[in-house]
């Protein structure tokens, strides 16, 4: 019996405690999980920008350590935030993967109903270009609130919190000692530049396909990952969802060749070797002839791990 401090330690407490610190040493991405939570919410997971009752516009938010890091800014993504439980002043990270308005619409929106709720802190935004541009021209065009709000509520100036970053290459987006993420380009004409993203933490990898049509470099991103969230279509269905937007002749075409079945999206999670695909960006995203079943179904025709059909607000 060891007696330190006043306190007396047996053999056994000992030994447990040094193989606590021994564990530790052999295995650092242990030590860093401890404490540590990465939590990831669909925000929206249909696809397209026609307004849905059923599901609202591409987004989700990766929160780790509670900072929480939005992927894409579809319609309404900051109600979605705050139906989620995610406190908007806690916004540090946008990336965007594409500049379809499923996916941007709510961009500007986003960084600016954030400082109305009380963000006083920088924000890093990820996207290709014209990104740069595209924040400049909303704070021109919001111009006159911004400067009310700061002149009438004694708020810190809006422009200086965002620090724009474009994206022309994939590779390394942004690290530090909590979360590393790297881009690829995906293919999703007519976009030259749309990308995938990859969150690397001490508990989990987790992807986002962003809009693609089947992708080898989306496989190479998402080797060994957690969980691989990939756009998917139901393409027995998508002759109804035309029926019903009748001034976009070319739609279906535009489908067919930017996007992925879900099959696809299962021989995709099958050649990374993820252990969870979440089937996201749904399309159609509110035909009730489809069920959750047959998207399961679909994707498990490849895919041997977890099929994930997504829901808005869903954490996984």
């Amino acid at each position: 019996m060891l007696k330190t401090m006043g306190l007396s330690i047996g053999r056994r407490e000992v030994l447990t405690a040094v193989a606590g610190i021994l564990g530790a040493l052999v295995s650092p991405r242990r030590a860093l999980t401890q404490g540590t939570k990465t939590r990831l919410i669909l925000l929206g997971t249909g696809g397209g920008p026609r307004p849905r009752t059923a599901s609202s516009a591409s987004a989700q938010v990766i929160l780790v350590n509670d900072e929480a890091y939005v992927v894409d800014c579809g319609n309404g993504v900051a109600r979605q935030l705050v139906f989620a439980g995610v406190p908007l002043a806690r916004l540090r990270h946008i990336l965007l993967t594409h500049h379809h308005s499923d996916h941007n619409a709510d961009y500007g929106n986003l960084i600016s109903l954030a400082w109305a709720a009380g963000l006083q802190s920088r924000i890093d935004t990820w996207g290709p270009p014209p990104l740069e541009k595209m924040t400049a021209q909303f704070f021109q065009m919001n111009a006159s609130d911004i400067e009310a709000r700061i002149a009438d509520e004694s708020r810190v100036p809006l422009a200086p919190l965002v620090h724009v970053h474009e994206v022309s290459e994939g590779g390394a987006v942004t690290q530090n000692d909590r979360v590393k993420v790297t881009a690829t380009i995906v293919n999703h004409p007519p976009f030259v530049l749309a990308f995938a993203y990859r969150f690397d933490t001490a508990d989990r990898s987790i992807v986002i396909s962003g809009d693609t049509a089947r992708s080898d470099n989306l496989v190479k991103l998402a080797k060994g990952a957690d969980v691989l969230v990939h756009s998917a279509v139901y393409f027995p269905a998508v002759d109804r969802l035309i029926a019903r937007v009748p001034n976009a002749t070319t739609l279906k075409q535009t489908i067919i060749r930017g996007q992925t079945s879900a099959e696809d999206a299962g021989r995709v999670a099958q050649a990374a070797g993820v252990t969870t695909l979440v089937l996201s960006h749904l399309i159609p995203a509110d035909d009730p002839t489809v069920t959750d079943q047959m998207w399961i179904d679909a994707a498990r025709t490849h895919f041997k791990g977890t099929v994930i059909v997504g829901k808005d607000l869903l954490e996984v």
